[in-house]
C-alpha cells in the first residue's frame, strides 16, 4: 500500500472532486445491484446452480451449458462480484489521485475494497455448506457492511475536510442513535424470517427451524418501532429548527412505509418472488435512508472556518 501511494503522489493528473464523487455513487449503485441480483440467485432456485466454490464445478470455473440455466444465474452474479470490485478498485485510486490529498478517505476506500472479496467469501461459504441459512443471513448482512461503508466514503467525499460539528441537540443525537440501531436490528431480523421461509436458494437447501409465523411478527413488530421512532425524529428535529435533519427523517419515513407495504402484501401473498426480490432492494434504501438521517445531526466545516453548531453559542464538536 505504501508503494500504491508513493506512485500515486508522483501522477500529475489529479482527480476532480465531482469525478471522485461519482465513482462512490456508482460503489454505492454497484454494491446495492450486487445484493438484487444475488436475491435473484436465491430467488429463481439457483443458489447451488454451481454447485462448489471457488470454482463452478470441480472441473471448471465457469459454468456448463449441461448446468442450465441455474448454473448461469449463479455464475453470472459471481462475475459481477467482479465488476463491483473493479469499481471499488477505481474509487480507490480516484481518491490516491485527488489533489489536496484527503488522508481520511484512504481508510474507507480501502474498507469498501477489501470488503468486496470478504464477501464473496462468505458467498462460497453459502455453497459449500449447502445453503445454511444462518451463513445466507450473514452473507446478506456483509453486504449491508460494505454499502454502509461506500455510503460513507460518498458522504466525506461531499462533505467538507474540516471537523464535524453537531447540529441538534445531545437528546436529539441519542434518539438519532437509539433509531440507527433499531433499522440495523431490522435488517437482521428480517434474515431471519428469510431463513423461515420458502425461497431457500435450492429445493434441497434446509431452513433455520424457527416458526415462520412468529419470527415474522417479531420482524413486524421491529418495523412498528423503527417508523415510531423515525416519526418522534421528524417532529423532534423541526422543533429545534434542524431542518436537514428533519427532510432526512421525512425520507427516512417513507421509505420504511414503502418497504413496510412491501413486506405485508408478500407476507399476505404467500411471498411471491418479484415482492420479495422489491423488498431486499427496499432492506438496502432502509439502510441508506438510516444513514442519511444519521449524517444530517452533524455537519462539517471547511477548516478554518466558523461553524454556527446548535445551540448558537455552544459549539459541539463530535468524533470524526
Amino acid at each position: 500500500m505504501r508503494r500504491i501511494c508513493a506512485v500515486m503522489r508522483s501522477v500529475r493528473f489529479p482527480v476532480s472532486t465531482a469525478l471522485l464523487r461519482r465513482l462512490a455513487l456508482a460503489s454505492i449503485i454497484a454494491n446495492v445491484g450486487i445484493v438484487v441480483t444475488g436475491g435473484a440467485v436465491r430467488l429463481t432456485s439457483s443458489g447451488l446452480g454451481c454447485p462448489t466454490w471457488p470454482r463452478c464445478t470441480d472441473e471448471s470455473y465457469v459454468a456448463t451449458a449441461e448446468m442450465g440455466i441455474n448454473g448461469a444465474i449463479e455464475f453470472g452474479n459471481r462475475l459481477l462480484t467482479f465488476a463491483v470490485g473493479i469499481i471499488a478498485l477505481a474509487v480507490l485510486v480516484a481518491v490516491l489521485l485527488h489533489r489536496p490529498r484527503r488522508r481520511e478517505l484512504v481508510p474507507l476506500a480501502v474498507a469498501v475494497l477489501f470488503g468486496i472479496p470478504a464477501q464473496a467469501v462468505v458467498g462460497g461459504i453459502t455453497v459449500l455448506t449447502n445453503l445454511n441459512p444462518w451463513v445466507v443471513g450473514l452473507h446478506f448482512l456483509a453486504s449491508m457492511l460494505v454499502i454502509a461503508a461506500a455510503y460513507a466514503l460518498w458522504r466525506r467525499i461531499k462533505d467538507p475536510a474540516g471537523p464535524a460539528v453537531a447540529v441538534v441537540p445531545a437528546p436529539l443525537r441519542t434518539l438519532a442513535a437509539l433509531t440507527t440501531v433499531v433499522s440495523a436490528a431490522v435488517l437482521v431480523i428480517g434474515t431471519w424470517v428469510t431463513g423461515s421461509g420458502p425461497h431457500a436458494g435450492d429445493h434441497g437447501a434446509a431452513r433455520n427451524g424457527l416458526d415462520p409465523e412468529t419470527i415474522s411478527q417479531v420482524h413486524a413488530d421491529s418495523v412498528f418501532l423503527l417508523i415510531g421512532l423515525s416519526v418522534a425524529l421528524v417532529f423532534a428535529f423541526r422543533a429545534v429548527g434542524a431542518q436537514r435533519a428533519a427532510r432526512a427523517a421525512v425520507v427516512l419515513v417513507a421509505v420504511e412505509l414503502g418497504q413496510g407495504l412491501i413486506g405485508f402484501v408478500q407476507y399476505f401473498t404467500n411471498l411471491p418472488a418479484l415482492l420479495v426480490g422489491a423488498h431486499m432492494l427496499g432492506s438496502c434504501l432502509v439502510l441508506l435512508a438510516t444513514l442519511s438521517m444519521q449524517w444530517s445531526t452533524r455537519e462539517r466545516h471547511p477548516v478554518g472556518s466558523t461553524p454556527t453548531p446548535y445551540p448558537v453559542d455552544r459549539a459541539v464538536p463530535v468524533a470524526a
